[in-house]
């Protein structure tokens, strides 16, 4: 019976999905991308300040190890025999900086996460170094200069932290994002670990330049980086080196996206006009434009969306980047304990159906797209004595929502064809509120895969159809028919409009709070 059973499977890969707040590994049939298991392990945050986010780069890479061998169990109960994975993926959260010595293995300092403000005043001190006619920076790299992305927080560990200074100096530091850490520690670390990165995970690093597809040696002396601390610059799909250790050692791992790019692949968002959003920590929404760099006028970034191959072409995207829609459900838990678990939410905003006239612009990372700025904060404003929690939770998820709305209001713009229905994916979607008041405050179809891992799906596909691999097909016959379940508008056009206008009210008043940042103070 077994034998049979293994038999019928054919060829898996695997994924590793490491996102900001959870790590995950998955195992999908490559033929008809069914997902046959996984395990989750959530990922400790810390604040150690006020606009500081960290993590400890070596619990991600545990987590990893962790959910790969308890995957690998839950397939051996499942009669699956592991020898059947024949490559891996990886899909990472974007920006977050790492900094190790390439000797020891060791990280020099926590991982810098994307969300992170301290290195508000780096920015305000480059700006101005950016002459006015002439934004190198926003044309090499199509994105604005911001906390967000890597280049600052490595900018501040090189000025802040001495043992990232030392080791720079004695030539023993090596910098990446979350793909370069992991696939550099899978590869082998110090015996030999394979230190790169893709296109994707560079274009957001703002050392890239997205038209050559290389680092860019004028930024990197704009932001003071030596390029030989730099990962390789590889395409999105081809064998990067073979696991060294665990269940799965010898697979190669073979396929690397950032996480949005991934869930682009993963929605089979290949042609240009195609387009996703993601409900994770933040919100992402993706625009494939095809082989052309298209740049916004409405505050939208300009990024690499994929190249599945050495020899294949690259895809670029517009994308609109909202900081916080998950993770203000976790700060609902974490921070003000009005809910025990994040599936809670909807049980809260379903008792009252409304958030009678609450308003809640969850800016703890000031605003991104389409404001981008860094001055705002958090608040919930049209508080009343009959407020309550209910109306609280309802008034968060509202608050994704209508993100989204002002993200998607920026893409029709710049697009000049409005999207006719939103594909959406991500672990918020099973949240069948969130996604009634999505179709309403949008009003389109919000479309959602019965399978919301895409994300873990695309770094699957790039994996299994890298050169040397070659187990699963790209080509449009051959990708499986994905079941979808549909949210139809259900409010009136007019009550959507307005509602929607009293939101832009609420964002005008987050807006100026923080007016001087706190001086920041290096660390010994």
């Amino acid at each position: 019976m077994a034998a049979a059973k293994k038999a019928v499977l054919g060829p898996l890969v695997g994924a590793v999905d490491q996102g900001t707040s959870s790590t995950r590994f998955l195992v999908f049939n490559s033929k008809t991308a069914e997902l046959l298991s996984h395990h989750q392990v959530e990922i400790k945050q810390e604040f150690p300040r006020e606009g500081w986010v960290e993590q400890d780069p070596k619990e991600i890479l545990q987590s990893v190890y962790e959910c790969i061998e308890k995957t690998c169990e839950k397939l051996g109960q499942l009669n699956i025999d592991i020898s059947n994975i024949k490559a891996i993926g990886v899909s990472n959260q974007r920006e977050t900086t790492v900094v190790w010595d390439k000797l020891t293995g060791e990280p020099l300092y926590n991982a810098v996460v994307w969300l992170d403000l301290r290195t508000q005043s780096t920015v305000e001190n480059l700006s101005k170094r950016i002459p006015g006619n002439n934004n190198f920076v926003k044309s090499k790299t199509g994105l604005p200069l911001s906390t967000y992305f890597s280049a600052v927080k490595l900018r501040w560990l090189l000025d802040n932290v001495r043992k990232v200074q030392k080791a720079v100096e004695e030539n023993r530091a090596l910098f990446g994002t979350i793909d370069s850490w992991l696939i550099w520690s899978l590869t082998g670390g110090i015996n030999g670990g394979v230190h790169c990165t893709d296109v994707t995970n560079a274009s957001r690093t703002m050392l890239f330049n997205i038209h050559s597809l290389e680092w860019d040696k004028e930024l990197c002396e704009f932001f003071g980086i030596p390029m030989e601390i730099l990962p390789s610059v590889r395409s999105s799909s081809e064998i990067y080196g073979l696991m060294k250790a665990g269940a799965l050692e010898g697979v190669p791992i073979s396929g690397c996206l950032g996480d949005q790019s991934a869930a682009l692949v993963g929605q089979m968002c290949f042609q240009d006009g195609q387009a996703k959003n993601t409900y994770g920590t933040g919100c992402f929404l993706l625009c494939n434009t095809g082989h052309k760099c298209v740049f916004s006028e409405h505050g939208l970034l300009t990024t690499v969306a994929y190249k599945l191959g050495r020899d294949k072409p690259v895809y670029y995207a517009l994308e609109g980047s909202v900081a916080i829609a998950g993770a203000v459900i976790r700060w609902l838990r974490d921070n003000l304990g009005i809910i025990k678990s994040s599936e809670e939410i909807e049980k809260l905003a379903k008792e009252v159906g409304t958030s009678y006239g609450c308003y809640f612009v969850p800016a703890f990372s000031g605003l991104y797209a389409p404001y981008w700025e860094p001055s705002a904060r958090g608040i919930i404003c049209g508080l009343t004595q009959f407020t309550n929690k209910c109306h609280i939770a309802f008034a968060a998820l509202e608050a994704v929502c209508f993100q989204t709305r002002e993200i998607l209001d920026a893409m029709n713009r710049d697009c000049g064809i409005p999207l006719s229905h939103l594909q959406v994916d991500g672990g918020m979607t099973s949240n069948k509120i969130l996604m009634q008041l999505q179709a309403d405050i949008l009003y389109i179809p919000v479309v959602k895969p019965s399978m919301p891992e895409t994300t873990a799906l695309g770094a699957a596909m790039a994996a299994g159809a890298a050169e040397g691999v070659g187990v699963w097909s790209l080509e449009p016959e051959d990708l499986s028919a994905v079941t979808m379940e549909r949210f139809e508008p259900q409010i009136n056009a007019e009550e959507s409009e307005i509602r929607y206008s009293t939101w832009k009210k609420a964002v005008m008043k987050s807006i100026g709070w923080v007016t001087t940042q706190s001086p920041e103070s290096g660390i010994p």
